[in-house]
């Protein structure tokens, strides 16, 4: 490639990048081309770029909830790993730099408590890590996220679909959320006029670019406790420490299960510890599927087709992928 023809991307890019290295679940082949914007408007002109060319477009946040295709993908992945910021909302006496009045203006992390106490909101933009947003809460003292202690991602992935588990979900704290449209436009919806259900947010094709997150005071040592217990359940009961794309399926309606989750029935069904290829079902937890070592794409797949179909033949439920599955022509 020339340096014309690469001064002609909108940020910087890499080409035939592996993809199971940004995966949680470590499977994936290689991205024709990736781009990696580093800014809010660097990821509106890379987006801009890919769908003015009519190419296959892939979004990739933090690689969890979602299997990545072996071979080649074709197209752009367009990646929010770059975006990483975090700060407070401070009262514009208070700001540095831009005053537009845009939450999503401050340009450097503001994390520490200021000597004017500050209110409870969190700016966050759509690379902020899931994990980097729960210590940040913590070290703030600011209590409403500690439910989500252990959930892997990013803020993008996770507002778009409602990650969370049975201590709470993300959109119980979501104020607004700031959206790329498919017409190219910027909007920024409160939450009243989202409708986030259970893994859904209802979003549509609109891209997460950011969000507002309105939490509570608290205190440092009150949410550092209920951090480290919810983790060291979740580390009882789930595979924490190895490589999975976290819950398989949805939990289904409980009139129709008989009141048992997705892992209940798959762990009934005699799946439990289950393998094809590298891909098992974590003995821990029915609704995981971990990578032993090699696993490939089509491991996973086939080993969840085979707990779907068995919980089916055996009780008549119908379990519904969590996970999201990528398409390796496009979306």
């Amino acid at each position: 490639m020339t340096s014309t023809e690469a001064s002609a991307f909108p940020c910087a890019y890499r080409q035939r990048a592996p993809l199971a290295e940004r995966s949680t679940l470590r499977v994936g082949g290689t991205a024709e081309l990736m781009l990696e914007p580093a800014s809010p408007q660097e990821l509106v002109d890379a987006v801009a770029w890919v769908r003015e060319r009519g190419l296959p477009l892939h979004l990739l946040g933090g690689g969890a909830n979602t299997i990545l295709p072996d071979g080649v993908v074709s197209g752009v992945v367009v990646t929010t790993d770059r975006l990483r910021r975090t700060y407070r909302l401070v009262p514009p006496e208070y700001k540095s730099g831009d005053d537009s009045g845009d939450p999503y203006s401050e340009a450097t992390p503001r994390i520490a408590l200021p000597e004017d106490g500050g209110e409870p909101v969190l700016v966050v933009w759509a690379g902020s890590s899931m994990p980097g947003l729960v210590n940040a809460s913590k070290a703030l003292g600011w209590s409403g996220l500690e439910g989500l202690a252990g959930v892997p991602g990013t803020i993008g992935g996770g507002i778009a679909m409602n990650a969370g588990g049975s201590w709470g979900e993300l959109w119980e704290v979501v104020e607004s959320v700031r959206v790329l449209n498919v017409d190219g436009s910027i909007e920024d919806l409160p939450r009243e006029r989202c409708s986030p259900t259970y893994r859904n947010a209802n979003l549509g094709e609109r891209i997460v670019m950011g969000a507002v997150l309105r939490l509570e005071k608290s205190h440092k040592k009150i949410v550092g406790e209920a951090v480290r217990d919810y983790l060291k359940h979740k580390r009882d009961v789930q595979p924490v420490t190895e490589a999975s794309a976290g819950c398989v399926f949805k939990n289904p309606d409980p009139n129709l299960s008989g009141g048992r989750g997705a892992g209940q029935l798959v762990d009934e069904a005699g799946l439990k510890g289950a393998a094809i290829g590298g891909a098992q079902v974590s003995p821990k937890h029915g609704n995981f599927v971990v990578n032993t070592g090699g696993a490939t794409a089509t491991d996973v797949l086939a080993l969840i087709e085979r707990c779907r179909a068995t919980v089916a033949e055996r009780f008549g439920v119908e379990l519904e992928r969590e996970v999201k599955v990528w398409d390796p022509r496009g979306r």
